[in-house]
């Protein structure tokens, strides 16, 4: 998948070249920083991307469709009951003059061609499912009156309402506190399991995805350069950017007022790529090679892929 925008500075590259398979049941995520091109390409999957600068190359198959050949209409009939996503800010997302219930039940309706009255008891279920306490007492509520955490439970339960077989969660963890963030990751975790369905977490944080994910692709400047099972890439990562995004998570040990290790450095221009690595700025291993020939993705062994001329545990591989 290619996805280009045509903006008054050039032509600007979100993705390049991006090639994922989720398989059924799994959950895969897809971690970057902010503008490496993750959401981008989760909206462009569903077909959420759309204006006269938006370039779109490649396909999306799901469920044995190619959703890139079919009418806008005919891949709107495929949200709900075939992918859904819980989008990124639940203190926006939902719309804040109607009630959870009419904005849950809607779906239900619409999709499942439920009357009123089972689609409101389907909804009080739904709330309860994801772990929201009276939920009877919850559907008659406004968005303004739940807590931030509240809000992003109703999110996945609209997510969930037509049991899709593909669920988006876009940095379902945004703005939450840690507490808080546990809790909706485990809800996704036990839902996905106990719907048999396939989810994509796209997020920042690699700490998020260890233990709530099956398979990691790791995004930066809109290609993925490390992609393998969850216990395959914290076991043996490949890629420089990787390592980076792991040791800028907190540790529990810090010592009070030890300052937090950062990525120093800031991401390529997407419409003028430099000629070599997109991190080769950035990197603490950089080679010469690195700044004057784009690194392929190739293949470590058990579908463990890395775009890195030096990677980790090379011989040449060194800090400088």
């Amino acid at each position: 998948m290619n996805i280009k925008f045509e903006t008054p500075r050039g032509l600007l590259e979100a993705v390049r070249n991006v090639n994922l398979e989720i398989p059924a049941g799994a959950s895969v995520g897809i971690v970057g920083e902010s503008g490496s091109g993750k959401t981008v390409m989760s909206r462009a999957a569903m077909g959420l991307l759309s204006g006269s600068n938006v370039r779109r190359e490649g396909t999306v198959v799901f469920d044995g469709k190619d959703l890139t050949a079919m009418s806008r209409e005919d891949v709107r009939n495929e949200f709900g009951t075939g992918m859904a996503m819980i989008f990124q800010d639940p203190m926006t997302a939902l719309n804040p003059v109607r009630r959870i219930g009419a904005q849950i039940s809607e779906g239900l309706r619409l999709r499942l061609g439920m009357d009123k009255r089972a689609a409101m008891a389907r909804s009080a279920e739904l709330l309860a499912l994801v772990r929201i306490p009276d939920p009877q007492s919850m559907l008659r509520k406004f968005p303004y009156q739940l807590s931030g955490g509240m809000r992003q439970r109703v999110m996945i339960a609209i997510a969930i309402s037509c049991n899709p077989k593909l669920l988006f969660a876009d940095e379902p963890t945004t703005a939450l506190d840690v507490t808080v963030q546990s809790q909706i990751l485990q809800i996704l975790s036990d839902l996905r399991r106990e719907l048999k369905m396939s989810m994509v977490l796209v997020t920042h944080d690699l700490g998020v995805v260890a233990g709530n994910t099956d398979f990691v692709a790791v995004m930066y400047a809109g290609e993925v350069v490390e992609q393998a099972t969850t216990t395959e890439l914290f076991a043996n990562m490949k890629m420089p950017y990787t390592e980076a995004l792991l040791k800028s998570i907190p540790k529990i040990d810090m010592k009070s007022g030890q300052r937090l290790p950062v990525i120093e450095g800031r991401l390529p221009d997407p419409t003028d790529r430099p000629i070599g690595c997109g991190f080769a700025s950035r990197c603490s291993y950089v080679q010469a090679k690195c700044t004057t020939e784009h690194p392929p993705l190739v293949d470590a062994g058990n579908g463990h892929l890395f775009r890195c001329w030096f990677p980790l545990g090379h011989s040449i591989a060194r800090k400088v």
